[in-house]
């Protein structure tokens, strides 16, 4: 698997489960990245849930993408959740009141289906993965058990697999970035030392109570630099994890 650093001529940066934590993405994207339009930001899914303002990270999000910053995004499973509550298909049971009450805070409504349209048609519009010439992003994972055509369009499973075996030829030789799956900030950093063939980016940015969490992860793609922020929200209740 080669390493082809120097061929992109433009800086490229891989991020996940931001789940609401705007202040910290921001931080991340102003401060450390110091992110410019014709720098290239790839998100993974997971906008919204369990953090305090769902609505101003698609708010962010997608001023980003107004004022021409290449900032490309991929849903995630609680983006998919938020979608199917607010048609009324209550996948979000597993969530409970608890779960949902911070995101409808955010949007300032009372139920999902007065979420406005206009966020629900950008989550509907994100695509499931996200193929580049050396990486493939998906937010959970594949089932590579399955024929690599039938294993990107089963999208259940790329939005919530949690464990899978990476099996390179069937991406072709490319290298996997996904989420999805809250890690210890430690041991991403030392499996992004070591250029995987897999490497799952999600350091569990939200659980701000948890030490081996509470951090976001982004990866430049080209020099394989990780970059690491500590929670920065104004305190919200959320479990340990």
């Amino acid at each position: 698997m080669s390493d082809p650093i120097g061929l992109f001529s433009v800086p490229r940066y891989a991020t996940t489960d931001l789940h609401g934590c705007l202040q910290t993405f921001r931080h991340l994207v102003e401060e450390e990245l110091r992110l410019t339009p014709t720098d290239e930001l790839y998100l993974l899914g997971d906008y919204v849930n369990k953090g305090p303002d769902s609505r101003g990270v698609l708010d962010y999000l997608m001023q980003l993408q107004a004022t021409g910053y290449q900032v490309h995004c991929l849903r995630g499973n609680h983006d998919q959740a938020l979608l199917d509550a607010s048609r009324h298909r209550w996948r979000w049971d597993w969530l409970g009141p608890r779960g949902r009450l911070p995101t409808l805070r955010s949007f300032g409504v009372q139920r999902m289906a007065d979420i406005p349209p206009r966020y629900l048609n950008w989550l509907a519009a994100l695509p499931y993965e996200i193929e580049l010439p050396d990486f493939l992003l998906v937010h959970a994972g594949y089932d590579f058990a399955l024929p690599p055509a039938e294993m990107r369009r089963d999208y259940t499973t790329m939005l919530n697999i949690k464990k899978f075996i990476f099996d390179p030829s069937r991406l072709e030789g490319k290298r996997l970035l996904h989420g999805h799956v809250p890690t210890p900030t430690a041991q991403v950093r030392s499996r992004a030392a070591a250029r995987p063939g897999a490497l799952g980016l999600d350091t569990g940015c939200v659980y701000r109570h948890n030490p081996d969490l509470a951090h976001l992860a982004a990866l430049n793609l080209d020099t394989w630099e990780l970059t690491l922020v500590a929670n920065r929200e104004p305190a919200y209740t959320i479990g340990k994890r």
